[in-house]
């Protein structure tokens, strides 16, 4: 590597003297990355993470085209009149419906809404409509209701006496008439969409675009929000209020949220990483001309140079994330959660190189070198220790790419691309930079007074390198003990964030679904043919009655069973009714029984002749057709499981997710659910090989640099210990890891090495005894590389996002324990080992 930068020694000269071109080609290459990076947008659906050849992602994929993805733009009307607001809902929806999504196309935003139901003819035929699941539930409440009726009239018999054989039954028939009044519910359901006490109605229009176009949203909820206004509700009624909400307006607010979070980091993190920077350049720029004395002065005009200094580093490291942008579309087009943060992380970590670069040519330019002089042994120095910390942090993160799961391996393919970017920045467009700063004097770093040299550093030791060294490792004891208490946060609501502006406005939508059908979070499953749907059923049925001590499945559905297609299955459920209407209405213990559960179900069970498909209310038929009409073609499976939590997610997955036939035939589910729970699978099955071979990859980088084990190990230490030391500060504060903050992980391992690799590359170059020197100088410029790249971590600590805010959580524990591991640990290490004679030698005697 040294003969390499000292071959290149003629491209650095060259750079200075024609820094005029450098600067041109770079502010060319910045104008077409900025362009590409325009068309960058952020993906937040985490069903995207996953390669789109898994079984849960196709099925999905499948069931959107088939079936649709359900989502909806709901507007809810306010107002104590009801009256008043059908009259505004009757307005509304054809013009709604109408409105275009451009005046050149007859295309409308909207294709159906749900609103008014035709509730009398369920009412009169609800039984014909119910599964068996729930024939079943209206059997045994008639069951209960015949043996307790029967209880009733022996006690009521004055000659009753009861001689203490078999225990009467007194099985209270509530909790199955609550069942069954919520099957009631959701057959029939209310005539209007509204809550119980008639003062919000509320609309559900459903999409003819993409729930994923962010443009197509705005622009209908744009248009939306301006029909209503121009109807102007208050016409209605003075009081009337109507809020848009829904499903598609949630993913608006959603992605417009993190946009404006993710730029408010952003700008955060950026302004503290510059003013930072900035003093610290402010002090090395006043040390380099006046030394140790105090000179105001010097002082005052270094202050007004200080914007100036913001521009050496500040220019160079916007350039490569320019170019990162550019490559980032190329590659993907689009950002997900995880690479969505890249940019704030690659300016801090760009920083740090910058830092490293800047401190060494300021100390050369303190010594009397000249701009040129100053650039090149810098460039051959310094550059090469540059170099070998983006390569290796660079090679880390490119092992990232081989990974299925999507927040790793685009993860790994942008960042490692703007590290090598940020390094070509940093070494080649600064040093350009530099000269032409120097040369229009903007720039002066020529000495006055000389800086310190490192002879009176070299008389000091490190002190208590012993102690150091024993607590370090006694803290290392300490975590590798602890290390399997921490935790994997599963609970998936615990890292969504609260949008605000949406759950305000949604709060109206709950007001109609409050009390309705608990059923969540379906999976579905699209058969071949019709034929095929009762083999299904089958088959999760049979998975139900045989999982009897961890059930997750609530209910299976299909068409077939609420609507039976063939003559005989039409027969049988006929006569099922026919039975139970027998009982209800002539049994002799409940025909003179009034209750309105039995007079609904004595209505419900009135029908003596097969139903036609036409004669099925739209909104039902609807729920089992498809997009392109075809009726009957799937199964919706009801978890019995909240799946927001990651573990019940997964037991869900495995019993449903693939499904195989008596015939033999496999069949795939489909939700955003599963997609989740094969994420959680894939991120635990990947996230440990994808650490080791990080760790590999620059563990075998050290030593293909140093040639030496030893010097290679040593330059390891900061980030192995540092990294034990982060396992140990989770567990004594509790910190959890999770599918978002993973990635520190493997980022750490790429990035912590740097801080290794400076002071131990300095160390060799000084030789023993000059350790207080390397801390004074190389120490100095790795705290504020450290310091720099955290507060860009750091920058997600503001974020609302729970998720987000946990990678700049752990990361930035990360980075300040790799940082004490490197500045407090390894130099009272390397003491310690010159102390005993132990040390390694200088750099030609390996």
């Amino acid at each position: 590597m040294s003969r390499l930068f000292e071959a290149l020694r003629p491209f650095i000269r060259s750079v200075v003297r024609r820094a005029a071109w450098v600067l041109a080609a770079a502010l060319l290459l910045s104008g077409g990355g900025a362009y590409l990076a325009t068309g960058l947008d952020i993906n937040t659906d985490i069903s995207n993470l996953i390669p789109e050849n898994y079984d849960s992602v196709q099925a999905l994929m499948e069931l959107k085209r088939t079936v649709g993805g359900g989502r909806d733009m709901a507007v809810a009307i306010v107002s104590p009149s009801f009256e008043a607001n059908k009259r505004f809902a009757e307005d509304l929806i054809p013009r709604a419906l109408s409105l275009r999504k451009d005046s050149d196309t007859t295309e409308t935003y909207l294709t159906r809404v749900d609103y008014k139901r035709e509730v009398t003819f369920l009412k009169n035929n609800a039984l014909y409509f119910a599964s068996d699941r729930e024939l079943r539930q209206v059997e045994k409440f008639l069951q209960e209701k015949i043996e307790k009726a029967k209880q009733a009239r022996l006690e009521a018999n004055p000659f009753y006496v009861d001689v203490g054989g078999e225990e009467a039954d007194t099985t209270d028939t509530t909790d199955t008439g609550q069942q069954l009044e919520g099957v009631y519910d959701r057959l029939i359901g209310k005539r209007y969409p509204i809550s119980d006490d008639s003062t919000t109605m509320v609309l559900r229009f459903f999409p003819s675009g993409s729930s994923t176009d962010l443009g197509y949203i705005e622009n209908l909820h744009t248009d939306l929000q301006r029909l209503i206004d121009r109807m102007n509700p208050e016409s209605y009624h003075p009081e009337m209020k109507v809020v848009v909400a829904g499903r598609l307006y949630r993913q608006l607010v959603e992605i417009r949220t993190i946009q404006r979070d993710i730029l408010g980091s952003f700008g955060a993190g950026v302004g503290s990483v510059l003013l930072l920077v900035m003093l610290y350049f402010l002090y090395k720029a006043y040390r380099a001309r006046a030394g140790t004395r105090f000179d105001k002065n010097i002082l005052l005009q270094e202050l007004v140079r200080a914007p100036v200094m913001g521009l050496v580093i500040g220019v160079p490291l916007l350039m490569s994330l320019t170019w990162t942008g550019g490559a980032a579309y190329l590659l993907f087009g689009e950002l997900n959660l995880m690479t969505s943060t890249l940019g704030l992380v690659l300016f801090g970590l760009g920083i740090d190189f910058g830092i490293h670069f800047y401190g060494r040519y300021a100390e050369e330019r303190a010594e009397g070198a000249s701009v040129s002089e100053a650039a090149e042994t810098t460039f051959t120095s310094t550059g090469q220790a540059i170099t070998i910390g983006a390569l290796t942090t660079a090679g880390a993160l490119y092992v990232l790419m081989v990974a299925d799961f999507k927040g790793f391996s685009e993860f790994g393919a942008v960042a490692g691309t703007g590290v090598l970017f940020a390094l070509v920045a940093m070494t080649v467009v600064m040093p350009a930079l530099l000269s032409l700063l120097e040369q229009s004097r903007l720039l002066d770093l020529q000495a006055t007074a000389g800086m310190q040299t490192g002879a009176e550093a070299r008389e000091r030791r490190y002190p208590a390198a012993r102690p150091v060294v024993v607590g370090g490792l006694l803290a290392v004891v300490a975590s590798l003990i602890l290390v399997p208490r921490v935790d994997f946060q599963y609970d998936f609501g615990a890292l969504e964030p609260e949008y605000t502006e949406y759950e305000k406005k949604d709060r109206y939508i709950d007001r109609v679904n409050k009390g309705s059908d608990k059923r969540r979070n379906p999976a579905y499953i699209v058969a071949d043919s019709q034929e095929a749907v009762p083999e299904i059923v089958e088959a999760l049925r049979e998975k139900m009655r045989a999982d009897t001590t961890s059930p997750t499945i609530l209910a299976v559905e299909s068409l077939q069973e609420r609507f039976p297609l063939r003559d005989s299955a039409k027969q049988a459920k006929l006569d099922r009714i026919a039975e139970i209407r027998k009982t209800a209405t002539q049994n002799r213990y409940l025909e003179d029984e009034t209750s309105d559960a039995l007079e609904k179900l004595r209505r419900a069970a009135q029908t003596r002749t097969p139903i036609a498909l036409d004669q099925v209310p739209k909104f039902l038929r609807k729920r089992f057709t498809t997009k392109e009409g075809k009726l009957g073609t799937f199964v919706i499976i009801y978890p019995s499981v909240g799946l927001s939590d990651g573990r019940k997610s997964i037991a869900f997955a495995k019993d449903v997710g693939t499904v195989t036939t008596d015939t033999g035939k496999t069949y795939h589910a489909g939700s955003t659910s599963l997609v989740a729970a094969d994420m959680l699978r894939l991120l635990q099955r990947e996230a440990p090989w994808m650490i080791a071979a990080t760790f590999v990859i620059v563990a075998a980088l050290m030593l293909l640099n140093f040639q030496s084990l030893r010097w290679a190990g040593l330059a390891l230490v900061p980030l192995v210990i540092g990294l034990l030391w982060m396992l140990l500060v989770m567990e004594i504060f509790g910190l959890m890891v999770n599918f978002y903050n993973m990635i520190v992980f493997p980022a750490i391992l790429g990035i912590g090495n740097d801080a290794g690799v400076h002071m131990v590359h300095r160390y060799r170059e000084e030789g023993p005894e000059s350790l207080w020197m390397v801390l004074r100088s190389t120490g100095e410029h790795v705290t504020m590389g450290s310091l720099t790249t955290a507060i860009g971590f750091g920058g997600l600590l503001l974020s609302f996002h729970p998720g987000l805010n946990s990678i700049g959580v752990l990361a930035v524990v990360g980075l300040g324990t790799t940082l004490l591991a490197a500045v407090v640990f390894l130099p009272g290490l390397l003491q310690w080992l010159e102390d005993r004679e132990a040390a390694p030698t200088a750099p030609s005697d390996r």
